[in-house]
């Protein structure tokens, strides 16, 4: 299983809200050599750290592809600069967010690029809670601890909220 966690909390100039650039882009993330197999509901987060930025829209794409981890991430950035997205300082509010959290059981090697499993999703209730609405017996590759335990372990500030389908 391939996981692609999708954010954004900027409105984009032909989509508008957040939540329409999302189902956007999980359009634009089928192509000829990728394929979005299913899409979590949304979810409403905090910028991570803690900022004044507006708050996130969130959600995790299960992928098929036969492209090599590098090549996935090369077509995500690709996508998020189709979308608009620039690259200015690290956490910066965005108008697409594309992040590779898992691929299949491969792990990375260290100074491998990228890292896999993505060494935050962990952390991360706006990764994990919708992963878990994905696939709710997924386990970590590395640790092998379900989502259902990692989502316990996660501290309060990680809390998310999954909006209504209709939002």
């Amino acid at each position: 299983m391939i996981f692609i966690g999708l954010g954004a909390n900027l409105p984009h100039p032909l989509y508008g809200k957040p939540q329409a650039t999302i189902k956007a882009a999980v359009a634009a993330l089928t192509s000829s050599v990728t394929k979005v197999l299913a899409c979590s509901p949304l979810y409403i987060s905090s910028p991570v750290p803690i900022s004044d930025d507006p708050l996130f829209i969130n959600a995790v794409a299960l992928m098929d592809t036969d492209l090599a981890p590098s090549d996935l991430m090369s077509f995500m950035h690709s996508v998020e600069e189709l979308f608009g997205r620039i690259r200015t300082t690290t956490n910066a509010a965005r108008v697409l967010d594309l992040d590779l959290i898992a691929y299949k059981d491969f792990v990375s090697v260290p100074d491998e690029i990228p890292i896999l499993p993505h060494p935050r999703m962990s952390e991360r209730g706006f990764v994990l809670l919708p992963l878990a609405d994905l696939v709710p017996t997924w386990k970590h590759c590395k640790t092998g601890i379900s989502v259902r335990e990692l989502i316990a372990a996660l501290p309060p500030e990680q809390n998310c909220v999954r909006l209504p389908d209709d939002f």
